[in-house]
């Protein structure tokens, strides 16, 4: 098995350098492989429009820069993943005119579905994710291939308590509702408004006090032998039923 690269401010792989170039995000400098094809002629030429410069290395340097990684031979220094605050989140959607539609992950800690889940965010049109401070994956370079390039399309907000978050983004007009056992059939609930919807960690789920805190919960039905959808899945399936919901409202 591959190892990961651990270095926040080191981007590897071609379609996330790409993307990172398409949003103009601060590169610093970009490694390629002297012998590159495809895509990677592709990249010079952006960096070479935004004046980036572009280090020409053999394959052995960028293994061993990427730490085992799986670069595609390619690597950028960037500058390291900036997070956003909470109502940074609620201006978007009002810049947008939209409802605010947030994500809240309680104790995730897996990178693979951090990514994932921002991934159908962006796909969704969701305002932003909330994460909490401790006990949850930060945004590294795992995150941002797993992601597809949405780590520079969905800000993400860093909050010291969520109990004390999804309080606040009630009062700002918000329902909440945790993904959990024991709840409202998903399909059944009302999702149009400003809402947020919160999802638990890998195996623990969604923590009581976060749940009592949520105004309702939303449960996935289950017809087969497992019990439970992975967490970027369970998110997906909610996230595309409140873009269902709102398509269907913009359409009366």
């Amino acid at each position: 098995m591959a190892k990961q690269n651990n270095n926040v401010n080191l981007l590897i792989g071609r379609n996330p350098i790409i993307e990172a170039l398409k949003s103009g995000r601060k590169i610093d400098k970009i490694l390629m492989q002297k012998d590159g094809e495809g895509s990677i002629k592709k990249i010079a030429a952006m960096a070479r429009e935004q004046k980036i410069i572009i280090q020409y290395v053999d394959k052995v340097a960028l293994d061993r820069v990427a730490e085992g990684g799986s670069h595609q031979g390619v690597a950028a220094y960037i500058a390291a993943y900036e997070y956003c605050e909470m109502e940074d989140l609620l201006h978007v959607a009002r810049e947008k005119g939209e409802d605010p539609f947030l994500i809240l992950l309680d104790g995730l800690e897996d990178p693979h579905n951090l990514g994932a889940i921002m991934r159908t965010a962006d796909a969704v049109g969701a305002h932003g994710v909330i994460i909490p401070n401790r006990r949850s994956v930060s945004l590294t370079d795992t995150v941002a291939k797993a992601s597809a390039g949405a780590i520079e399309y969905v800000p993400v907000a860093r909050v010291s308590n969520l109990v004390q978050t999804i309080e606040k983004l009630k009062q700002a007009g918000l329902w909440i509702g945790a993904c959990d056992m024991n709840g409202q059939t998903f399909y059944e609930a009302n999702l149009t408004g400003g809402i947020g919807i919160v999802v638990g960690g890998e195996g623990q789920g969604v923590s009581r006090l976060v749940r009592e805190k949520c105004d309702f919960v939303l449960s996935i039905p289950m017809k087969g032998k497992i019990t439970s959808l992975n967490a970027s899945n369970a998110a997906a399936v909610l996230m595309y039923e409140v873009f269902r919901q709102r398509k269907n409202t913009e359409t009366k």
